[in-house]
């Protein structure tokens, strides 16, 4: 194990380092400037917040810093705005697997519902066909500028909407193109959303043998996540609830605990964003640490890149200052992303060497 000072370990050596990547949202990672650009070319430019980039950015960000759901929500009206066509969808899909490559990540799964870019008259095969288009020309340029990244994609239904089932079909058919279209997800409200409003879609996906993953970060806290794992869920969306169900002091786990530990279900922590939306009270608070050295599948997690004002690599730096991780812990954050990942298995044991090889602590 490393006994380099947590203090000496920078967030430069940490992008250095490669690193894997299960929750970020396609609509929560975009440029300002990419934002900017797609406003004038779709008239939504009068009703951005501002139309100069560094404002814009600072506007993006100030509802979680200053926990303010509501304008947190906010922000995602701008950017899936400026996201209604495929140029547009192509573009941010291609800048995220760009920006995600520079930070060192060499894996990424990057979820969108296709059923939000239907403003101006995209057909769901038609938002899908795009974002693939987007994550395979930056995939391309992102390894000829030296950054090599294998990008895969989760498709959500909104669990407010009664469209899953459709999205579902979708997932499935996009698969049988494209066999980065890896997963099925539920997103949006949870509390008075449960899994089971949506059970035919899951039980679609379930029985064509799509990979599963459903967002269960908000009350009624076990009961959501336990409802999840009931559907089918391979991995939960955030999971920072399960807290709940661990007494970290003394290590003794409930029966649900009990259940995701043996079981090895894939936890997506974001730690900031459970931080920002009152899940958790601070980074040094977050279950993350607990997790990891408990035996959990845990992972660390960017959710909304732009909002959260986050990178992969400011996160996992963080999160380790804030809970004294170790290197070997920081690179058995990445190798349970890798393990819990939806990825080919050409691509887990590619992803899983360039991983091993460069945390020599493990």
């Amino acid at each position: 194990m490393s006994s380099t000072p947590l203090e000496a370990i920078t967030r430069e050596e940490v992008r250095a380092r490669p690193k894997a990547l299960l929750h970020d949202h396609l609509d929560g990672g975009l440029r300002p400037n990419t934002i900017l650009e797609l406003a004038d070319e779709c008239g939504w430019t009068p009703r951005l917040p501002s139309t100069d980039a560094q404002e814009l950015h600072r506007w993006f960000i100030r509802g979680a810093m200053a926990k303010d759901l509501l304008q947190y929500l906010e922000t995602f009206e701008h950017t899936i705005a400026v996201m209604q066509t495929e140029s547009a969808l192509e573009r941010v899909a291609a800048e995220a697997a760009l920006d995600l490559g520079a930070d060192g990540v060499v894996y990424a799964e990057v979820r969108f519902a296709p059923e939000q870019h239907q403003a101006r008259g995209l057909s769901l095969d038609a938002a899908v066909e795009a974002v693939q288009a987007g994550f395979r020309r930056g995939m391309g340029e992102s390894a000829a500028a030296g950054f090599p990244i294998i990008v895969n994609t989760i498709i959500c239904a909104m669990r407010t909407e009664r469209r899953s089932l459709e999205v579902a079909q979708l997932a499935v058919r996009m698969r049988a193109q494209d066999p980065r279209v890896v997963a099925f997800d539920l997103a949006g409200a949870e509390t008075g959303w449960p899994p089971s409003l949506h059970a035919a879609a899951l039980s679609l996906a379930r029985a064509e043998q799509m990979h599963i993953t459903i967002h269960a970060s908000e009350p009624p806290d076990l009961l959501l996540i336990s409802d999840a794992l009931e559907h089918g869920a391979e991995r939960i969306g955030h999971g920072v609830r399960l807290l709940c169900d661990v007494d970290v002091t003394s290590g003794s786990l409930g029966r649900l605990a009990t259940y995701v530990r043996e079981r090895q279900i894939g936890l997506e922590l974001a730690p900031t964003c459970n931080v920002q939306i009152g899940a958790v009270s601070s980074l040094a608070e977050h279950p993350v640490g607990p997790f990891l050295r408990l035996g959990f599948r845990a992972t660390i997690n960017t959710d909304n890149r732009l909002m959260s004002n986050v990178s992969v690599s400011s996160e996992v730096h963080d999160v380790a200052l804030a809970q004294g991780l170790t290197w070997a812990e920081i690179g058995r954050l990445q190798r349970n992303a890798i393990d819990a990942s939806f990825s080919s298995w050409t691509d887990r044991t590619l992803v899983a060497n360039v991983v091993a090889a460069a945390y020599p602590e493990l």
